[in-house]
């Protein structure tokens, strides 16, 4: 759906006399970036065009983008919001249908555009690119397009607050006072606004969003308590969610009220924490217009459960009409179902299944709280979690082609963020692209897709290369860090120095997941048809450095003495072990248990299963340990942390993806459903079901349809899609 347009950028005519900034460049440049004007941050633009219509059309679309996002209306409806982030020479726009909104005679197009102008990873901004375009197809006739008829207005209504998080939002701090409350209407009239400016050279390169907007919803409060004074209440919506609250209230011109949200009570189990333990301080005053009513409506969103809310005396609040707006990309609950017959396990489910939901907003995001931002390592887990989740691959392969298209512009090893201005690079995220590209392939068999990207993993392995000693291990590494595992305390004592970048220190976790891209790299050649590369001499490398002989285990470093969970987990699972030494590293494992972060426990668990472990797998997912999902649970997630427990990282989200390793891993090692065939054209079935764990069942979708199983007291019965072969049941 790439195309010409007719019509043209519109901006908020501040920016007209401003150059954009170049802001890519790699982490370790020192030279000064440019700066951005301080007067053109946190911009709110409000947009509106009339036009008529006839008695006669039968259907319309609008496409539309707007830089950084916005929210569209027509004739006073919400229709949509975007779009996804994305870099200014490949800039996405969205299409609705909006017959349903449209009327004979008079309508209104009204759309609020906001630009941030900081750079982190919440938006692409902070490069003076800012504005908006929109054409309107009325029974396949472009009727109406942005041009200098439109008519702006800056707001001022949401005030200037605090920048909170990692630079990632700006608090709001609503002002009704400074409120247009019926700009949206046809009727409204909107002679004093001013016409925008034309950017009759824009260089946005607009493509269609492969991916569909958000759903966005109302969802209501599960319990509204009444506290100390007349107007002072707390809302519970019983669990974590994305969004905004909502709420009317009415009262004297100034009037003010404080709206405090927050993922968790405080101790005293009453009032909220709104300074969180994320680096967010959700503290926010809206302040009243003195009209008959008033209604709140915050522009960005955050992650919550509850909100408080403290008002004056005689300030008269809505309590029946408390809500959340609800963001997050569409997800059918039914889509994957999964009980069974251990309450602990089905709490897990839930809480990671939460977490993949409310953590997928235009892009997989490490936590919706403080940072915002799609995280590449992060996205080994989350992507294999979303897409059994969903059934839906359009985020997975939008993902993978972020990385690849900035990565491609800033450094053909690749960026941890993208996509967006955030220039971050960490060598073990970046080696692991490839490995969610075998991934993505092996769930959605397109091909077509694995050849365009082919020769960008290539050019990833060959810029590594050039960090390669004689023996062909990577050492000194001065274009990125390596983060290992996160936080620092979960590193289980790793024996190396971690600087950034990383010094002349020959480590393992780097080199094995070096060889684990190679080995990506390596079958996905075979897909292609095309030459295969030899890793003998590097796995004998990696052996000959790394494994003690004394210990029949690996260790950290070259010259270390010290053996982490990480120095055996991965070996073990890229098969770099000595065939005789791989109980030696399952027995290592088993009683050293997930003395690693959430994120590193996906690899753990994979590597155990890889050794046939299934059931210290299914253990260590049911774990009672403080490292495990059951202290989530305890201390009362409803979407999975991003540590194991809320004390264990000095900035803890409670809201983080990356902890949602145990569905792909119940799916595929535990129940032992995976594709025998790229795209799930043929299913492998080789249960591993614990004595204990006595009834299962289980549905997801996949390329082919949907796949039901069930057990029952152990006992297998398995549904494929019509036309899918079974391969092989144990």
């Amino acid at each position: 759906m790439d195309r010409s347009w007719q019509a043209k950028w519109i901006m908020d005519p501040q920016f007209s006399d401003v150059k954009p900034l170049d802001l890519f460049h790699k982490e370790t440049e020192k030279s000064a970036q440019p700066q951005h004007r301080a007067d053109l941050q946190n911009r709110h633009m409000l947009l509106r065009k009339t036009f008529v219509l006839s008695d006669t059309f039968t259907s319309a679309f609008l496409d539309i983008s707007a830089d950084d996002y916005y929210k569209l209306y027509v004739n006073d409806q919400f229709v949509g919001q975007g779009p996804a982030q994305g870099n200014y020479f490949h800039y996405f726009y969205n299409r609705y249908d909006i017959s349903k909104y449209l009327q004979p005679g008079q309508n209104v197009i009204a759309v609020h555009v906001y630009y941030q102008g900081f750079v982190c990873r919440a938006f692409n901004s902070a490069d003076h690119r800012q504005g908006m375009i929109a054409e309107l197809f009325v029974d396949n006739d472009l009727v109406l397009k942005t041009d200098g008829t439109w008519k702006y207005r800056i707001t001022e209504e949401y005030g200037q607050g605090e920048l909170i998080g990692y630079r990632t939002q700006v608090l709001e701090h609503v002002d009704n006072r400074l409120k247009e409350p019926a700009w949206r209407r046809v009727e409204f009239d909107d002679s004093s606004w001013q016409p925008v400016w034309v950017h009759h050279a824009d260089d946005h390169k607009l493509v269609w969003q492969p991916t569909p907007t958000l759903s966005v919803y109302e969802m209501k409060p599960e319990r509204v308590e009444q506290l100390h004074g007349a107007q002072h209440y707390v809302i519970d919506f019983g669990q974590e969610i994305t969004g905004q609250f909502h709420m009317f209230a009415s009262g004297n011109s100034g009037d003010k009220i404080e709206i405090r949200c927050g993922e968790e009570l405080n101790p005293d189990g009453v009032t909220v924490r709104y300074e969180m333990r994320c680096n967010c301080t959700y503290q926010e005053f809206w302040t009243l217009s003195g009209r008959e009513e008033d209604e709140l409506e915050f522009f960005d969103y955050k992650a919550f459960r509850y909100v408080e809310v403290i008002g004056k005396p005689d300030v008269k609040i809505d309590v029946e009409r408390f809500s959340a707006i609800v963001r997050h990309f569409p997800f059918d609950e039914e889509t994957c179902t999964f009980t069974s017959s251990h309450a602990l396990l089905n709490q897990i489910w839930t809480i990671c299944k939460n977490g993949v939901k409310y953590g997928t907003q235009e892009n997989y995001v490490d936590c919706p709280s403080r940072e915002k931002g799609q995280y590449l390592g992060d996205n080994t887990v989350i992507t294999h979690a979303h897409g059994y989740l969903t059934g839906d691959l359009r985020m997975f392969k939008k993902a993978l082609y972020d990385f690849a298209l900035l990565s491609s512009r800033v450094c053909p090893g690749f960026v941890a963020v993208a996509p967006g201005h955030f220039m971050q690079e960490i060598a073990d995220f970046s080696l692991q692209w490839p490995i969610q590209l075998l991934e993505y392939y092996r769930q959605s068999g397109d091909i077509e897709f694995l050849r365009e990207m082919y020769p960008l993993a290539q050019a990833l392995l060959q810029h590594f290369k050039q960090y390669e000693r004689a023996d062909g291990l990577l050492c000194q590494v001065t274009d990125k860090w390596n983060v290992v595992d996160w936080p620092e305390g979960m590193r289980d004592d790793y024996d190396v120095e971690l600087s950034i970048p990383i010094g002349d220190t020959c480590h393992i976790v780097i080199n094995a997941f070096y060889f684990g891209s190679r080995l990506a790299v390596q079958e996905i050649a075979r897909h292609l048809h095309l030459p295969v590369e030899d890793l003998s001499d590097f796995r004998r490398a990696f052996q000959r450095t790394f494994f003690n002989p004394a210990t029949q285990l690996f260790v950290d470093a070259e010259g270390s003495q010290h053996t982490s969970l990480h120095a055996v987990a991965l070996p073990l699972l890229f098969d770099l072990f000595p065939r005789q030494a791989k109980s030696n590293a399952v027995d290592f494992i088993a009683k050293k248990g997930l003395q690693c972060g959430v994120y590193m426990a996906y690899f753990v668990l994979k590597a155990l299963a890889s050794a046939g472990a299934y059931q210290v797998v299914y253990d260590l997912i049911t774990s009672d340990d403080t490292n495990a999902w059951s202290t989530m649970v305890k201390e009362g997630a409803t979407t999975c942390f991003e540590a194991w427990s809320k004390e264990l990282k000095w900035n803890t989200s409670l809201c983080h993806p990356w902890a949602s390793a145990p569905i792909p891993i119940l799916i595929e090692e535990i129940i032992g459903l995976r594709p025998a065939a790229p795209g799930w054209q043929a299913v492998q079935f080789t249960p591993h079901i614990p004595a204990e764990l006595r009834d299962i069942s289980i549905q997801f979708r996949v390329k082919t349809g949907v796949i039901r199983c069930t057990f029952t007291d152990g006992q297998p019965a398995l549904e494929l899609p019509d036309g899918v072969q079974l391969v092989q049941t144990t």
